[in-house]
């Protein structure tokens, strides 16, 4: 006879005990429970919580009024403005997708993604508006209706759309009557891979994955209720590492920050007691080469969070040194941002600056509502051992994973092949369980049959005082199939010659991983200021 479990029995979902989760939920209990708290600054303007819950109300039943509904999907190009925070409330509560895009990229690659995702509306600033209009002519099917934002802080380029967003909101419904999705596996947002050959995946994320990675943000940055949080991250990455959602939950104070500017950067935080930011390593290494004269008068402590490529242990060192509290996170737009962080142990306090930071410079351990990361073998599956040396392949298991990518059942199949997403980044386990990237699977350097990565090269480059950045490539060799090349960025004012980094790097090297060859210059990097590695290979090669 089957089992029958008691607890089953006439004890279904209902109204009252399952709502699905999604994080519209946070803004709704924020602008009830604290309504007056500030939510949005943008220079003058200022909105509280309860005028930032209308607005995106007002702009839910906007977007409804055009037939916009669950399924669609609604595009941005835009900076870190009050509309992409609304936008990022405002878009889902209709039901709809928002589509964050990537403010740098060119018209090709926006048309594609507005075809790929069958865009129904775009909001434009008006410093993209020429970009998009090349997008819009090149597009194959039919075009979005296009929304301008103005922005008084940016009175270049020009109104290319239908109607301007404060008009176009001003129609809406401030009572507008949203829904939480019916169900929490429904799409929340829809982000585009930087791919390197053909065209990029679109990585669809859920309701349920971007309230639980909302909520490890916070855990793990150890965040209070009513921070203030600077905008120095682009929203259009990975929805902001989920951190408008994170803000809402916390009821704390969004302070927009429409480009990367070091003194302003400074500026606003001194003005506005910013406790938390997050940035890719050259955000934080602008920071720490700052005059020590912008500093001033900074005089708490500052939370940072660091990722995307694997940051040099000098930034964690420099960034202490002045009084910057960094934690060390890693992930993929597939991952939602983060989900894995570097989490400091007590015991680590007590240890030499030099010591703390080989630790914090890791990568780290799963994030509090991830179910499962690991570096496994990618043909056994099986876990390499935690010995510092072994290498796998990082892959990750939970609620905190995408969906799959849009229209590409192959590329979401061999993704998830094996019951794990695969990251392509390849890693070590120390000892005590904290995992540290050693490369990307494509950026291996497979030399004479040995396999050299790049990233190791590159941290030894990175010890020389007048080295500020260094991408290591590998370089086609006759002989032994492939060595390495470093492009070298030094810092200003620091003067450094191919032959001091070569006996530079014969100190911490083995013969076989030096550089064969130093190109100077400035790197070329991403709008999230990642090294685009795969464009320095061609440039090396294509000679």
């Amino acid at each position: 006879m089957e089992r029958q479990n008691p607890y089953n029995h006439g004890l279904d979902k209902n109204a009252a005990n399952y709502v699905p989760l999604s994080p519209l939920s946070f803004i709704e209990r924020t602008a009830v429970v604290h309504p007056q708290l500030t939510s949005v600054i943008y220079h003058q303007r200022r909105f509280t919580w309860a005028q930032t819950y209308q607005r995106c109300k007002q702009l839910a039943s906007a977007l409804s009024q055009k037939g916009i509904g669950e399924g669609d999907t609604v595009s941005t190009m835009l900076p870190n403005i009050p509309a992409m925070y609304e936008a990022h409330f405002g878009v889902p509560m209709t039901g709809a997708v928002l589509n964050t895009l990537n403010i740098r990229l060119n018209p090709e690659s926006l048309a594609f993604m507005l075809d790929h995702s069958q865009c129904k509306a775009i909001l434009v600033d008006p410093e993209f508006s020429g970009v998009i209009q090349q997008a819009l002519a090149l597009m194959t099917g039919p075009k979005p209706y296009v929304i301008d934002v103005d922005d008084a802080h940016f009175t270049q380029g020009g109104r290319i759309g239908d109607i301007e967003y404060e008009a176009f909101i001003a129609q809406g419904d401030p009572n507008f009557d949203w829904q939480l999705p019916s169900d929490e596996w429904n799409a929340i947002a829809l982000g585009y891979t930087s791919g390197t050959t053909g065209n990029p995946k679109g990585v669809v994320t859920h309701h349920r994955g971007a309230y639980l990675a909302a909520l490890s943000n916070a855990l793990a940055a150890q965040m209070p209720a009513h921070p203030t949080y600077l905008w120095t991250l682009p929203l259009f990455h990975c929805n902001g590492w989920c951190f408008p959602w994170v803000m809402a939950l916390l009821a704390g104070t969004n302070v927009c920050l429409r480009r990367v500017d070091v003194k302003v950067i400074l500026d606003q935080i001194r003005e506005h007691r910013i406790e938390y930011y997050c940035g890719a390593p050259i955000v934080h290494t602008m920071i720490a080469d700052a005059p020590d004269a912008w500093r001033e008068g900074i005089d708490h402590t500052v939370h940072g969070l660091i990722a995307g490529a694997p940051p040099p242990a000098s930034v964690f060192k420099r960034m202490e040194e002045i009084g910057f509290d960094l934690t060390h996170v890693y992930g993929l737009t597939e991952t939602y941002g983060p989900a894995v962080g570097c989490t400091k142990q007590p015991e680590w306090a007590s240890l030499s600056i030099d010591e703390r930071v080989e630790k914090n410079s890791r990568q780290g351990v799963r994030y509090p509502l991830e179910q499962d990361v690991a570096v496994l073998d990618p043909i056994t599956m099986e876990p390499v051992p935690w010995d510092g040396e072994t290498i796998g392949e990082i892959m990750f298991r939970g609620n905190i994973v995408m969906k799959g990518y849009l229209k590409n059942p192959a590329a979401t199949a061999e993704a998830f092949a094996g019951g794990w997403f695969h990251s392509g980044d390849l890693g070590v386990v120390d000892p005590d369980g904290y995992i540290k990237i050693r490369d990307r699977a494509k950026d291996v350097i497979i030399s004479g049959g040995e396999n050299i990565a790049s990233l190791e090269i590159e941290e030894a480059l990175l010890l020389h005082p007048a080295v500020a950045a260094v991408a290591v490539v590998a370089l086609k060799d006759e002989k032994w199939g492939e060595v390495p090349a470093a492009f070298v960025e030094l810092r200003p004012g620091q003067h450094a010659d191919e032959k001091q980094l070569h006996q530079h790097c014969e100190q911490h090297l083995a013969r076989y991983k030096l550089p064969k060859k130093y190109i100077f210059g400035e790197l070329t990097r991403t709008s999230t200021g990642k090294v685009q590695k795969f464009a320095l290979r061609e440039q090396i090669n294509a000679n």
